[in-house]
């Protein structure tokens, strides 16, 4: 069973946005799916770079 998803409000530069979209449709992803590899990706590399710290001890964010 998949982990059901959380909704929240996010206030962002329209231009940000822009850039956002066009990223997106170039890796065929919608924009929320964009900002949500691109956030696991952050937290992966982040887990990366503190071995041994106390973040080890987060579970990993789901593969897109």
């Amino acid at each position: 069973m998949a982990a059901e998803k959380k909704a929240f409000v996010l206030r962002i530069q329209p231009e940000t946005l822009k850039q956002l979209e066009n990223w997106a449709q170039e890796e065929f992803r919608s924009v929320n799916g964009q900002i949500e590899y691109l956030l696991n990706d952050a937290l992966r590399k982040r887990k990366k770079r503190s071995r041994g710290a106390a973040d080890d001890e987060l579970p990993s964010p789901p593969e897109v």
